[in-house]
This record gives structure tokens, sequence and C-alpha cells, in this order.
């Protein structure tokens, strides 16, 4: 008995045993989990295609003139870097051609337009286009209004304050030169005026309230009217300079550089010696070039006035009422400096002191 139970017993730890050695059954094969697609990434945002910003147009009154050269190139520059398109304007003086080339502008689906227009008196038949295609206009350097006499926002220079720093500089040269004191030399003054336009008599009536304020006889103070181009002020100011003999000493101001050069060529035709003439220009574009050369003139000083600031801002303002709906501001204003043949390359950027040299 004791046989069978102890046989029984090793054929159950047998048993186990070969339980224990038996490889387990495999689970069902199964291919490796795909991973979970990723929801697409939400693209950044970038710059507004051209096809989105859309076509901005800048028109000036007298577009070879540096000044407007660097103004249009600025605002081109600016706009394309935004994602727009830029086309550039020349109403070369001519009011007719500025009201053409504002509706040309429309029909070509333009979104916004900057003007220097070529008389104020255009306003308001410009800006009741404009509106009515929806379409944002802004005045550059030369305030309009609109049909309602309400001002279009302006970006620009402030007249009076460019005016008051002019004359001050212009005094205070006067001053310095001892002609006031001296009784062998008698002074006169050529201030050369758009008078038709309102930006310029801000401008050239603050020049002459600087002269009158350190005394200078009024009756001394010649008005030369012009159209601003400096031909124009050339054959204003010859037959002034010829009427006045007696005068051996000038000193210039005027609306823009190209007044003051025109009349400069005028002195210099009449044979008046640059050492004989205080010249303060406005733009400084024109005065820079006989300082960069060595020549001597009669440009003693300059308000340095940069259209690459206005063309910028003027792009910037446009742009972001179009795109971002923000609504231009009434007035815009880029700094001004007076310069010198000392100082002139610390202050002038340097697509302006280049032009310098041409």
């Amino acid at each position: 008995m004791k046989k069978l139970v102890h046989l029984l017993t090793l054929l159950i730890i047998a048993s186990i045993a070969l339980a224990g050695c038996a490889q387990p059954t495999a689970a069902p094969t199964q291919a490796p989990a795909e991973p979970e697609a990723e929801a697409p990434a939400e693209p950044e945002a970038e710059a507004p295609a051209a096809e989105d910003a859309g076509l901005y147009v800048v028109i000036n009154k007298s577009a070879d003139q540096q000044y407007f050269i660097d103004l249009q190139s600025a605002f081109e520059e600016t706009i394309v870097g935004l994602g727009g398109e830029a086309r550039k304007f020349d109403a070369k003086l001519d009011p007719n051609l500025g009201i053409s080339l504002v509706n040309d502008a429309i029909s070509a689906g333009a979104k916004g337009i900057a003007i220097t227009v070529p008389d104020q008196t255009i306003g308001p038949a410009i800006t009741k286009a404009a509106k009515d295609a929806g379409v944002v206009l802004i005045a550059t350097d030369d305030s309009i209004v609109d049909d309602e006499g309400n001002p279009v926002p302006f970006v620009g220079f402030n007249g009076s304050d460019m005016g008051k720093k002019v004359g001050e500089a212009a005094a205070q040269l006067l001053q310095e030169s001892g002609w006031m004191d001296d009784s062998s030399k008698k002074v006169g003054v050529l201030s050369v005026e758009v008078q038709t336009l309102s930006v310029c008599n801000d401008r050239t009536d603050n020049e002459k309230a600087a002269m009158i304020a350190i005394g200078f006889p009024e009756d001394q103070i010649f008005s030369v009217p012009y159209t601003g181009e400096a031909l124009s002020a050339q054959d204003a100011a010859g037959p002034i300079i010829t009427a006045n003999p007696d005068i051996t000493n000038w000193v210039v101001f005027g609306c823009n550089d190209e007044g003051v050069l025109g009349t400069l060529n005028a002195l210099g035709t009449a044979g008046v010696s640059p050492d004989d003439i205080i010249a303060v220009g406005l733009g400084a574009y024109e005065a820079c070039r006989p300082w960069a050369a060595g020549q001597p003139s009669g440009f003693k000083a300059a308000l340095f006035i940069s259209g690459l600031d206005v063309g910028r801002t003027a792009a910037n303002v446009l742009y972001d009422a179009v795109v971002k709906g923000i609504e231009p501001p009434a007035n815009t204003y880029a700094p001004t400096s007076i310069v010198n043949p000392d100082n002139y390359q610390d202050i002038m950027d340097e697509i302006t002191l280049a032009n310098c040299q041409n």
C-alpha cells in the first residue's frame, strides 16, 4: 500500500514539473498601433500678401524735386514691405492733372491715396471722389479740406514752427554778421513766397516775423512770389534785385530750398558775392550740395526736412487705416532740424547725404 501511495506521489510531482516547463500560450499577434494624427498647427500670422493689402498710391505736386523723390521712394518701400502694391504719380503743379490722377488711382483699385496737392482748392473735389469710392485719402505737406470744409488727415510738418526756426536762424546769422551796425552796408531781405498756398504762408509769415522781432525794418523786406520751383523764383527775384541797386547785402529765405536756390541764382547773375548773402534754406537737400562740393555759397544754413520721414509715415497711416481699421490722426508731424556746413553730415540721413553729392 505504501508503495502505491509513493508511486502516486511521484506521478503528481512529475506532472507539476512538466506543466512548469511548458511554454505559455502566445497572445494573438497585433500590428503596432499607428500614432494618432496630430491636428494641423494653426499657421503663424504673416503680413498680408500684396493682393490682400491692396494698392496704395502716392501723388505729389512736383515729383521731380528731391524732397518728393525721397517721399515717394520711402512710401513705396514701406508699402511693399507691408505686403502691398504702390504706385507713384506726378501732378506737375497742374490742379486738373491732380484731380485726374486721383480718379485714375480710384479706377485702378487703390485702397489708400496720399497726395500733396498742386493747388489746395482741389481738396473738396478729390475728397468727395475718394469718399464716394470708399478710398482712404490723406494730405501730405499741404493741408486740404473736404467738400464740407472739414480738414483732411494730414502728414507732414508744422509750417508755423518751420518758419519760426528758419526766421530765427536767419535773424541770428544777421546779428552775428554785424551788417546792421555797419553804415557802409544796406541790408535787404528777399522772402520767397508761394502766396496762394497756406502752408507756405505759414512758413514765410513766421520767417518775416522773426526778422522784425530783432528790429529789422519791415519796408526792407521784399516779397518774391513764385510757384515753388527754382526757375520761377529766379525769374521773380531778378527784377526786384535790379530795382534796388543800393542794397549791398541780402538775407534770403522762402517756402522751400528751390525758392532760395532760384533767388541765389538771380543774385549771382546780378554780381552779388556769396560773402554778402545770408540764405537759409528750407529742406536742406539743395543747400547741402555746395557744402558737399566745398563751393562758396550764399546758403549759410537750412532747415532739414526729410521726405523719407513723411513718405514712411504716410504709408503706415494709410496701411493702418485700410488693414487695421485705425482712423488716421488729424495731424502727424515729422521732426525738423537746422543744419549748416559744419553739422549737416551729423544730422542728415545717409540717403539725403548721398544726394548731396549729385
